[in-house]
């Protein structure tokens, strides 16, 4: 489908389209999400990896952002293990990364931490604040649930009641409520943040949809470019409406929905989109996207 001028004003709901190469040459960043749109939690997808390739063979510049709970080299270990090409990407900023850049702004020298100390060890291992007990930490720092596959929000709900009755401030190193892993979903950190912002607490949110994942990754894209990047030539690309294309809104961008990602069984059917589906999930109300595509592909 070739692309029209309704793209310059967004429309109710975004416009379908089958290729998205005419659209990636109007932007000379791309803030791409990862999970849901160059790899599925196990593979990546050919055709998203090529288009990618195919942008910055063409100047571009691909920053992948994420809200994986882990530094840059786990990151990259990830994407290599998921045969992801390292020609798809010029730089990573990870919500683990935003993460533990904070804690070493704030100082914290004892925290009180949550999550799967094997699955987060990359995270757990750069952090310089010791791991303490609920009552004497200065933070809790979250990473996910400690067993994602068994556990629910309620098994934390007392931890979470007491850290606020103390007034500890919450760092969520991924502000996803879930994620999903080869066709299963699993609850992530955003889960615990969002009942303890709800509890009335101070939550720190290291990535999308707040500003500290586009604040970072606009100064990466500045740095790999050597010069400031207008708003208006960066494109975001994401699959959750949530964190992706609300995010993208908030920080005043354009933004390309992939619908094959985790809102697939609310927008496809047989593995094409739904235009009626696809509306049902933008409504009036909703931030908007310029497009929307199954896959990403060239």
């Amino acid at each position: 489908m070739p692309l029209s001028s309704s793209l310059n004003a967004p429309t109710l709901p975004p416009p379908i389209l089958s290729g998205a190469g005419s659209l990636l040459e109007r932007y000379d960043v791309l803030f791409c999400d990862v999970w849901g749109v160059v790899h599925d939690g196990i593979r990546a997808y050919p055709r998203a990896t090529d288009a990618l390739i195919r942008f910055r063979e063409r100047g571009g510049t691909v920053i992948l952002l994420t809200n994986a709970p882990v530094p840059r080299p786990r990151v990259e270990a990830m994407l290599e293990a998921r045969h992801v090409p390292p020609t798809t990407y010029d730089g990573i900023v990870s919500s683990g990364g935003i993460a533990l850049a904070h804690m070493a702004e704030k100082g914290y020298r004892a925290v009180h931490y949550i999550g799967p100390r094997e699955r987060d060890a990359a995270f757990f291992e750069r952090a310089t604040a010791r791991d303490v007990s609920l009552d004497i930490a200065e933070a809790v720092v979250c990473t996910g649930l400690v067993d994602d596959v068994n556990e629910t929000v309620d098994d934390y709900r007392a931890l979470l009641e007491a850290a606020r009755a103390r007034g500890l401030p919450f760092v969520c190193a991924n502000p996803d409520l879930v994620v999903e892993v080869a066709g299963r979903l699993y609850l992530c950190a955003g889960a615990l943040a969002d009942v303890y912002e709800g509890l009335g607490g101070d939550v720190y949110w290291a990535g999308k949809p707040h500003m500290t994942a586009y604040e970072t990754a606009t100064a990466a894209a500045a740095t790999l470019r050597g010069a400031d990047v207008a708003r208006e030539k960066i494109l975001v690309i994401g699959d959750a409406v949530r964190t992706d294309i609300a995010g993208g809104a908030r920080a005043g961008l354009d933004a390309l929905f992939i619908a094959g990602g985790i809102h697939r069984d609310d927008t496809m059917i047989n593995g094409e989109i739904d235009s009626e589906k696809l509306a049902r999930l933008f409504p009036a109300d909703a931030p908007r996207a310029i497009g929307a595509m199954g896959h990403l592909a060239w």
